[in-house]
């Protein structure tokens, strides 16, 4: 059978691939129980039904409910033999599903049994209202900075009550990024419940992958047909058995959804054989008008999870993956070789960027198949410490292992002209929906870049793991890479294949260029009156376009493309690319262009970046001047450029230690210097800006630093703000009234401040006053309205200001309360 493509049968039961850890079985061990009526049996749930009712509805409607509900229990008592042999045939079905995984391969008998290797992942509760649009790397650094004291949740517990001050649970929003474990968790809490395990009280559990829902976005069911199509082992539910029973409906995936949720105009829905569009099916399920004694659990990356309104979330939870105790744990149960695990380890440590990427449990596979093809082989190179190196090298073990499973003449590294065809097809189609911000393929989109299922099949020892079909249904496909940053990185090889071969149309269009670009050779050849066709300005530009992405989805892919200008990481793959000589003097001109680069006009957490790919290209020389700047102490007399500003705002903000204060007017650099050093902010106490010119870019991470999870900062110096427009003061308010702000002290001096901005002040003391203790406001224009305001909020009862000042020129109204 093809590695690639799995036979229709098989597939059919859903086999959920997962990256998954490590730990002994946690499991009870309890037989399994298919008897008549165990604890979650439809005839015991209706039963309780019936005698509870939903405390939420009126008398009315309860009697209503009560009395349908005993008149079907009166039915289904007749029918209960008939009913208990479909429960059963479901959680059979769903076991099947769910009690096997795979790292990475779809190799037919591959799985190993979950409960054999499973250990809890790192879940957290939270109720932020934010949108993470951010690069889910970033994410990740800033999720390896959160608060290790958050209290965790099982997956099996996320629809119970943990506090008496929560109230009845019955929608819960569950976020994470791609690859940390969704999936997992979703197919463990499946698994206990249809063992017997766990959440008994729920009559059916019914798992719905968005991916596959995608395949009849344009067709028309009701939930009852939709029902019976995914789960076929329903097909004598009836529509009463739905509206008495406890349900639980799992939406795995919503950010690879094809179709859009309108929760404020749709089709109104309250009955399951109603028909209509799978979206509005979706819609009216989770608003509670169609089931709403029905629970519901919907998986997302964070930033598809805003599609959800807030008002119609009980809970939310993120998976943030792998603790560092989960990730040592991961390769010393993977290797029995203790020294090997022990190498492996310390090595990660060694990186900063693999050390954060191993938070994803898919990283830490593809970490390990590398490390230890090069640790167990006689390898000469140097072990891999950047992103580009480590998937080069991915790569490469994945042509050996194809040239060592199927023979052939050529070296195991070599590649065939029909395996680089097909690699670079796959490039163009992770380019492409990298660009979009697809992530799941359907058989149109393979069509579309010139793949079709028996073509990837023919050559599925190289593809298997690294693209993989998903699932079957419907007779039709749905495909996915193994993870996020691999899309991103074949990407980065099919753009820089492109470059190599003068493909002048599908760069330009990219880029954006006025004109296309004009080729008249390669890197290092070209004169001063053809700066475009240069290697160092096709990377300033895709640079420059990465920068200019609000959200960062593009940071991970030129990453990639600066550290395959190295001859280094070409010769890894194999012939993949056309190797050609990269002069050492274009190499420096493209170090010198990240160290020289002007990023003024973007967000300073944008210009990060451009750090992160200097050390693609493996320059140590600012990180390591950095390193002994902070070592030095002297923080006044070192003039920093624009890109040690950059590092520095990086490591300060991924420091273990939290910086007592970080005063922006200290450092010996220029405007956009310190202007880079502000995503530090989110790792300070104290915050000085005076003086300063800041965006609104700018402002927006001051106002992230105050609304993260944990924030640290408690003073925030903003005097001398000539600048300070009525829309930052509102942003910095907004930013006040978030329930994580702790800011103890806030400094407006001489800021110009309107009575517009006094009034945005105002609403946010009174919204939360309880951590403010001193406002300064001094030298400001105050006209009495303002002041008016402003004190306005003194009278709350949870107010804990002790100072105000409102000084003013040629006179004062300052105030000291106690």
């Amino acid at each position: 059978m093809s590695e690639c493509v799995m036979e229709e049968e098989e597939r059919a039961e859903s086999v959920v691939s997962s990256c998954v850890s490590l730990k002994t079985d946690r499991s009870k061990g309890h037989p399994l129980n298919f008897g008549i009526r165990p604890q979650g049996s439809p005839l015991n749930y209706q039963k309780r039904s019936a005698s509870i009712g939903d405390s939420s509805c009126p008398k009315g409607e309860k009697k209503r409910r009560t009395e349908l509900q005993t008149a079907d229990l009166n039915n289904s008592v007749s029918q209960g033999g008939e009913l208990q042999e479909v429960i059963e045939g479901h959680k059979m079905s769903l076991k099947r599903r769910c009690e096997h995984v795979t790292e990475g391969t779809h190799e037919a008998g591959s799985g190993t049994l979950l409960n054999k290797i499973y250990t809890e992942l790192y879940i957290t509760e939270g109720q932020s209202e934010e949108v993470d649009t951010q690069h889910e790397v970033r994410q990740l650094e800033r999720t390896s900075k959160k608060n290790i004291q958050d209290t965790p949740i099982k997956c099996q517990d996320i629809f119970k009550v943990l506090s008496e001050q929560q109230r009845h649970i019955r929608v819960v929003l569950t976020n994470g990024v791609a690859g940390v474990g969704k999936t997992f968790s979703v197919q463990k809490f499946s698994l206990d419940w249809a063992e017997g395990l766990e959440n008994q009280d729920i009559s059916l559990v019914l798992p719905l992958s968005c991916r596959e829902l995608n395949l009849i976005r344009d067709e028309q069911h009701s939930l009852l047909s939709l029902l019976h199509v995914f789960h076929p082992t329903l097909q004598k539910i009836r529509a009463e058995d739905l509206t008495v029973w406890k349900l639980l409906f799992i939406f795995d995936g919503l950010d690879e959804s094809r179709f859009s949720l309108g929760f404020n105009k749709h089709q109104l829905i309250s009955d399951v054989t109603q028909v209509s569009s799978v979206d509005v099916l979706l819609v009216n399920l989770i608003q509670g008008n169609l089931l709403p004694s029905a629970l519901i659990w919907i998986t997302s990356r964070p930033a598809a999870a805003h599609q959800i309104p807030p008002s119609c979330v009980d809970r939310i939870t993120e998976v943030r993956g792998f603790t560092d105790s989960q990730k040592e744990e991961y390769f010393r149960r993977r290797f029995s070789d203790e020294d090997l695990s022990k190498r492996i380890i310390s090595h990660i440590k060694a990186s900063r960027s693999l050390h954060i990427m191993c938070l994803i449990p898919v990283f830490c596979w593809i970490t390990a198949i590398v490390l230890e093809d090069m640790m167990t082989r006689d390898q000469r190179g140097e072990l891999p410490k950047t992103l580009t190196d480590l998937y080069s090298h991915f790569l490469r073990v994945q042509i050996k292992r194809k040239k060592q499973k199927y023979g052939g003449k050529q070296r195991p590294e070599e590649l065939t002209e029909a395996d680089k065809e097909l690699l670079l097809k796959l490039g163009r189609l992770a380019f492409e929906h990298l660009e979009k911000g697809n992530i799941m393929f359907y058989s149109e989109d393979l069509e579309r870049c010139g793949l079709d299922v028996s073509e990837v099949s023919v050559y599925s020892g190289v593809c298997t793991e690294i693209f993989k079909r998903e699932s079957v249904i419907f007779q039709k496909s749905v495909y996915c890479f193994v993870h996020l940053s691999i899309q991103e990185f074949l990407a980065a090889v099919y753009m820089f294949h492109l470059y190599t071969r003068k493909d002048t149309a599908v760069i330009s269009q990219f880029l954006k260029y006025s004109e296309p670009i004009r080729f008249s050779g390669f890197a290092g050849l070209y004169t001063n009156n053809d700066p475009a066709t240069s290697l160092d300005d096709f990377l300033r530009r895709a640079l420059i376009k990465s920068l200019e992405s609000e959200n960062g989805h593009l940071d991970l892919f030129v990453r990639f493309l600066h550290g395959l200008s190295l001859e280094s990481n070409q010769r890894i793959l194999g012939g993949l690319l056309d190797q050609r000589n990269s002069h050492s003097e274009t190499i420096q001109k493209v170090l010198n262009n990240l160290k020289e680069e002007n990023s003024d006009e973007f967000s300073p957490d944008r210009s990060i970046n451009i750090f992160h790919c200097l050390m693609e290209m493996k320059d140590q020389s600012v990180h390591q001047e950095i390193q002994e700047f902070l070592k030095s102490g002297k923080i006044s007399k070192r003039e920093l450029s624009e890109i040690h500003c950059s590092a520095l705002a990086y490591l300060l903000q991924m420091s273990e230690e939290v910086l007592d204060e970080l005063n922006l007017q200290q450092y010996k650099t220029s405007e956009e210097g310190r202007r880079r050093l502000i995503p530090a902010v989110r790792n300070c106490r104290k915050f000085v800006l005076a003086g300063s010119f800041l965006s609104t870019s700018h402002w927006e991470v001051v106002a992230s630093a105050m609304t993260s999870n944990p924030s640290h900062l408690l003073e925030l110096d903003l005097s001398k703000k000539q600048n300070l427009t009525d829309a930052k003061v509102k942003l910095l308010s907004s930013a006040m009234m978030h329930p994580n702000c702790r800011l103890e002290t806030l400094r407006l001096r001489d800021c110009n401040l309107s009575e517009i901005s006094c009034d945005s002040l105002a609403s946010a003391l009174r919204s939360n006053p309880s951590h403010l203790r001193e406002l300064d406001l001094s030298w400001n224009q105050l006209k009495d309205s303002g002041v008016k305001l402003l004190c306005g909020f003194l009278q709350d009862p949870n107010c804990r200001l002790e100072t105000l000042s409102s000084f003013r020129r040629g006179g004062h109204t300052g105030t000291t309360y106690s």
